[in-house]
C-alpha cells in the first residue's frame, strides 16, 4: 500500500521521514503530482485554456489542456522556422534566392532571411580563387606523345549562372579544359611543348578555355593557366633526352661560330678599310706630287728662257747635292795639275760619328760635310774650266 493512500502510513510519515500536518502541508520535498499540475495550470492560462480540471473533480485535464499543449508544439515550431530561415551572408560570399524554383535575386553580404520552403538559397564564395589540375597524354603536331600537367585558377564571377544555368559548372569546367588543352597542344610541334613554348601555349589555353566558359555561361572566370614542365613517357624518356643533348649541343655550336664570325668578320672589314684608305692616300700623294713636278717643271722652264747659264748650273748644282745626299761615299777626281788623283772622302763614317753624337753636333757635322761635299763639287767645275780653257 502507497505511503500516502488512507489509512496506509499510521506513523503519518512520508517516506523522506517528514511528519505529515494536521492541515495536510509536510515537512520534505514537494509532491511531483502538485508540481506537474500547476505547471499544466499556468501553461492553460496563457495560451487560454478552460477548466482545469473535470467535473467530477477527478483531476484529468479537459480539452482547455489540450488546446495549450498544441500551442506549445506550434510556438517550437515557429522557432525552429525562424531559426532556419534568418541566415547571415559572410563578406566573401553571395546567396541565390529562388521563389517557387525561380530565380529571385542575388544577396549580398549581411543579415537576411527568406521563406522555406517556398523559397530556396544557395550561397557561395565569389572571391576566392580555386584551383583545378590536371595531366595526361597528348598528341602534338608531329605525332609525338607527350605529357601535359597544367593548373587552372578560376573563381565565380555571377553567381546566377553558376547556380542556373549549367547542372555542374565545376564538372564543366573540367571537360572544357581537356578540350582547349588537346586543341593547343595539337597544333604545336613537340620541341616547342617541351622547351619554350609553355608559356605562349599557357596564354592560349586560358583565352580558348575562357571562350568556352562565356558559350555555356558557367559564371567562371579563368583568372591563371599554368604549364608545367612537359615531359615524354617514361617508355621514351631516354630517346628524348638524347634528343634534347643532341639540340642543345647544336645550339652551342651555332652560338659558338656566329661568336667566331662576330669577331672575325669586323676585324677583316676593319683590315680591308684600312687598305683602301691606305691606297686612297698613296693616290692622291702621287697625283699631288705628279702636279706639284708639273707645275715646278713648268715654272723651271720659264726661268730656263730667262737665263739659261745660271738655271743649268743651278740644276747640275741640286741635282749633285741630292745625289750625294743619299751615298756613303764620295770620290774627285782631279786637281790643280792635272793629274788624275782620287780623293777619298769618308762621309759614312763621318755621318756615322755625327748619329752617335748628340743632336746639336750632329747638325754641325752633317753641315760641315755638306760644306765639304760643295766644295770638292767647286774644285772639280774648276778643273773642268781650266781644261777646256
Amino acid at each position: 500500500m502507497a505511503w500516502n493512500e488512507p489509512g496506509g502510513n499510521s506513523n503519518n510519515q512520508d517516506p523522506w521521514g517528514g511528519k505529515r500536518r494536521n492541515n495536510g502541508d509536510r515537512k520534505g520535498p514537494p509532491d511531483l503530482d502538485e508540481a506537474f499540475r500547476k505547471l499544466q495550470e499556468s501553461l492553460n492560462g496563457l495560451f487560454g485554456g478552460g477548466k482545469k480540471r473535470g467535473d467530477d473533480g477527478s483531476g484529468r485535464p479537459g480539452k482547455g489542456g489540450g488546446f495549450g499543449l498544441l500551442g506549445i508544439g506550434l510556438v517550437v515550431l515557429a522557432a525552429i522556422w525562424l531559426y532556419s530561415a534568418v541566415y547571415v551572408v559572410d563578406e566573401q560570399e553571395q546567396a541565390v534566392v529562388l521563389r517557387f524554383g525561380k530565380y529571385y535575386e542575388t544577396v549580398g553580404p549581411g543579415l537576411n532571411i527568406y521563406f522555406p520552403p517556398i523559397d530556396q538559397k544557395y550561397m557561395e564564395n565569389v572571391t576566392r580563387e580555386r584551383a583545378y589540375t590536371k595531366q595526361g597524354q597528348m598528341l602534338t603536331e608531329d605525332e609525338n606523345i607527350v605529357e601535359v600537367p597544367l593548373t587552372v585558377q578560376y573563381k565565380i564571377t555571377n553567381l546566377q549562372d553558376f547556380v542556373l544555368n549549367v547542372d555542374q559548372p565545376e564538372v564543366s569546367l573540367q571537360h572544357a579544359t581537356e578540350s582547349a588543352l588537346r586543341h593547343v597542344v595539337g597544333s604545336t610541334a613537340m620541341d616547342q611543348v617541351l622547351t619554350e613554348g609553355r608559356e605562349l601555349m599557357a596564354s592560349e589555353i586560358k583565352e580558348r578555355l575562357q571562350r568556352f566558359l562565356d558559350t555555356y555561361r558557367t559564371g567562371i572566370t579563368v583568372t591563371q593557366v599554368n604549364v608545367q614542365s612537359a615531359a615524354a613517357p617514361r617508355e621514351v624518356q631516354e630517346a628524348f633526352d638524347d634528343v634534347i643533348r643532341a639540340r642543345e649541343d647544336e645550339q652551342r655550336s651555332r652560338n659558338q661560330a656566329e661568336t667566331y664570325a662576330n669577331g672575325v668578320v669586323p676585324e677583316a672589314r676593319g683590315q680591308a678599310q684600312r687598305i683602301i684608305e691606305d691606297a686612297n692616300g698613296y693616290r692622291d700623294e702621287v697625283v699631288s706630287r705628279a702636279k706639284g713636278e708639273a707645275d715646278r717643271f713648268t715654272k723651271l722652264v720659264a726661268e730656263y728662257r730667262k737665263a739659261p747659264e745660271v738655271t743649268r748650273e743651278r740644276l747640275y748644282l741640286d741635282t749633285m747635292q741630292e745625289v750625294f745626299s743619299n751615298t756613303s761615299k764620295v770620290l774627285v777626281t782631279g786637281n790643280k795639275n792635272g793629274q788624275s788623283n782620287l780623293l777619298y772622302l769618308p762621309l759614312d763614317k763621318m755621318v756615322e760619328s755625327g748619329r752617335n753624337t748628340s743632336t746639336p753636333p750632329a747638325s754641325t757635322s752633317s753641315s760641315s760635310n755638306e760644306a765639304n761635299a760643295r766644295a770638292a763639287v767647286e774644285q772639280q767645275q774648276q778643273a773642268r774650266t781650266r781644261e777646256s780653257r
